[in-house]
């Protein structure tokens, strides 16, 4: 029938007692109030207010709409604030999933405690997995994820780089010996991931470059893989993050180029504009610096003495 702003001059008009005062109040000029106190009497097609001497008065059905006319702008002005209120809401939980090793890796370098010390209303809770959790079904807020990101629908920024290399136990090395080749790793016993992650691109890549070898083990999680491979019963497939930090570990090849992915972090549209849900994205992105050597393992003693000792053996 009308126009909900045009209730605006409405009521300016009806405290004011005329069009000047209502325009100032309004922060228009006058003749915009004039022209929207007409398309207002036009919408519900009767006079609501006459022009006398004195200024403006409402007529009698003016006067009977002015109480249900200040519920409603009591309503827009409670409603407006909702919207503000949560526009600055900080506070609340965020649900991130990423693989269960990188929540360590964050909360050792101390990137866990400087977001809640500048966020404490936001409590952090992590969904831990290497399968990809489905953000658009709800099933977590945002995705620290390495891989192919097919899905438009999802906004994401990328904030590292997830490389991967062959592994062995120090043990196993020194009895069996160590590939020199992606080649002869068929001539090894592997360590791979089990049918819950057949689509995982370490389970394709080992399937494409080794068809025949033997696997001694598989595994539902990366830190499966990592404990078999500390074990000493065969070679695996690792992120050069986790297998370069651990001692009993020894990088035989790589990082491999066709398993190098970047890491993002990702989120929904709609939830990218809640507060919550943005902040925990945008530190992510301020934190890159000191996301390198949390995602990839680059920057640590380890890593580059790992990567110097690999140099001098090609």
């Amino acid at each position: 029938m009308f126009d909900w702003d045009d209730l605006k001059p409405f009521l300016a008009v009806a405290r004011q007692g005329s069009t000047i005062a209502a325009a100032r109040l309004l922060g228009v000029d006058q003749s915009t109030v004039q022209r929207r106190l007409c398309a207002l009497e036009r919408g519900v097609g009767y006079p609501l207010v006459r022009r006398l001497p004195t200024g403006y008065r409402l007529t009698a059905f003016g006067e009977s709409l002015l109480a249900e006319a200040q519920r409603v702008e009591e309503a827009v002005l409670a409603l407006q604030q909702r919207i503000e209120a949560f526009r600055h809401d900080l506070s609340g939980v965020v649900r991130v999933t990423c693989p269960e090793p990188l929540v360590f890796r964050m909360a050792a370098a101390g990137l866990l405690d400087r977001f809640h010390e500048r966020y404490p209303g936001i409590d952090v809770q992590f969904v831990m997995s290497d399968k990809y959790v489905d953000l658009e079904r709800g099933e977590a807020d945002v995705a620290l994820r390495a891989g192919e990101t097919p899905d438009s629908a999802l906004v994401a920024r990328r904030i590292g780089v997830s490389q991967w290399g062959v592994y062995a136990s120090r043990r196993y090395v020194e009895l069996r010996g160590r590939p020199t080749c992606v080649a002869d790793l068929e001539r090894h016993p592997l360590i791979g991931f089990d049918d819950t992650l057949s689509l995982h691109r370490a389970a394709g890549w080992l399937r494409e470059v080794a068809p025949k070898a033997h696997f001694v083990a598989r595994n539902d999680s990366i830190l499966g893989v990592l404990r078999s491979a500390l074990s000493g019963i065969g070679l695996a497939a690792l992120p050069t993050a986790l297998g370069d930090d651990e001692h009993e570990l020894v990088r035989v090849l790589g990082p491999i180029p066709a398993l190098t992915r970047p890491w993002r972090v990702m989120t929904t549209r709609e939830l990218r504009r809640t507060p919550r849900v943005g902040a925990f994205f945008d530190f992510m992105v301020e934190e890159i610096e000191n996301l390198r050597p949390v995602l990839t393992g680059e920057g640590s003693a380890r890593g580059a003495a790992g990567g110097d000792a690999l140099s001098s053996r090609k």
